[in-house]
């Protein structure tokens, strides 16, 4: 195995890693203020939730997530 093939298994591991960490992080959908409020689309916590920490959590899941998929399409093509 190459030195590039280490180097994608071991950031594969990480991406794993930090994906079950932050998917442990968020809170589940019936928490926090939507469950109290109903639909807080037009109040000011629901316009600004992507700067929240529930919406940066999100926002990074998904890249890391997107990652995650990638590398492990390239590390199955055996291209190494």
């Amino acid at each position: 195995m190459s030195t590039l093939a280490y180097f994608v298994g071991v950031c594969f591991i990480i991406i794993c890693a930090a994906l079950v960490v932050l998917v442990l992080a968020q809170e589940g959908k019936n928490q926090g203020l939507g469950a109290i409020q109903g639909t807080v689309e037009n109040t000011y916590w629901g316009k600004n939730k992507g700067r929240s920490r529930e919406g940066i959590l999100k926002k990074v899941t998904v890249f890391l997530s997107v990652v995650f998929i990638i590398l492990s399409v390239v590390l199955n093509m055996n291209l190494f």
